[in-house]
């Protein structure tokens, strides 16, 4: 069965794409729409509350609108919703399984949900949406660079940077590693010192290393390493302990895994996205917990499913991040 064949049909079951409800004028749905991206419009007057469980994604016509809404302005809010129709027709299969994880994530333990995010990542490793991704998108193949991905300096506090700079500290499978061993030290350090994580370079980092997406012979070997070293579950263990330090791109992982801490600085001119939808796939690095537990499950579809990219602004007022460093 083509491509096309296969949409069709999941179309008629009503498992993919996006669904529209203009809240007002269309009846709200009773549940949410098993395998599709369910959005709510509210184009004008009080912002709505009440029934609001069945939306993946909440979007408004009024700038500051309170969460779990995305506000817009009103004469981008038409425009906003054909970027998402897009985003889901392009990947329709990882829109919808973006939107499942996200709805259960919040109700389960915190590696609970780490685990089925990993779950719907290796499936997609497998899909048509991924492989099709892949073959237009190459690996490229690099002399591996030398040196330490991650450095770590103990003084009153533990300081760990990614350093790989001349990648903008692409996570591959070596810094995953490393940085799961510098994470493993803070967590079981006798005297619990404050911990400190910042990237070498220009970016905190630019997420997964795209070289390496797709490698894994084994999907099932590579979720149970997933999960096994997930430097996210780290992170969220040394809850207040850890501040992140970031800066310019924070890209997959380089937001996903901050998301975990305790208290993020970002200096001036960060940005975030999450690019991974566009790629058939869902966050892999611990997005689909991490960011629904600092902006609500709706803003981080948003993020997720749109792929835009979110100023320091957003993210401030939002709660993707703590402060502004100076």
């Amino acid at each position: 069965m083509g491509s096309r064949a296969l949409i069709a049909d999941l179309t008629e079951l009503g498992g993919a794409g996006l669904v529209v409800t203009e809240l007002g004028l269309d009846p709200p749905p009773l549940a949410a729409t098993v395998g599709a991206v369910q959005l709510g419009v509210h184009r004008g007057g009080p912002v709505p509350g009440g029934a609001l469980e069945p939306f993946d994604i909440l979007l408004s016509a009024d700038p500051a609108a309170p969460g779990p809404w995305v506000g817009v302005h009103p004469s981008r809010l038409d425009a906003v919703i054909a970027e998402l129709k897009a985003a889901a027709a392009r990947q329709p299969v990882a829109a919808a399984a973006c939107a499942q994880v996200l709805r259960m994530s919040l109700d389960l333990p915190f590696d609970q949900a780490l685990a089925a995010e990993s779950l719907a990542y290796s499936m997609l490793l497998a899909s048509e949406g991924f492989r099709s991704w892949r073959t237009d998108n190459p690996p490229r193949h690099r002399a591996d660079d030398a040196g330490p991905r991650v450095t770590v300096e103990v003084g009153r506090a533990i300081a760990i940077r990614l350093n790989r700079p001349a990648a903008r500290n692409a996570f591959d499978a070596r810094m995953r590693d490393e940085l799961f061993e510098a994470l493993s030290f803070a967590v079981d350090h006798p005297d619990a010192l404050p911990v400190t994580l910042s990237g070498e370079g220009p970016a905190f980092s630019a997420g997964g290393d795209l070289d390496e997406f797709g490698r894994a012979a084994d999907p099932g070997q590579a979720h149970l390493i997933r999960t096994l070293r997930a430097p996210a579950r780290l992170a969220h263990q040394l809850g207040d302990r850890l501040t992140v330090q970031v800066h310019g791109a924070c890209v997959g992982a380089g937001v996903e895994l901050p998301a975990a801490a305790g208290r993020i600085a970002a200096r001036p001119g960060a940005m975030f996205r999450l690019p991974e939808v566009s790629m058939g796939l869902i966050p892999g690095a611990g997005g689909t917990v991490t960011i629904p537990r600092r902006i609500g499950r709706r803003r981080a579809a948003y993020m997720a499913i749109s792929g835009v990219d979110i100023d320091l602004a957003t993210a401030l007022g939002w709660g993707l991040v703590d402060e502004v460093a100076v």
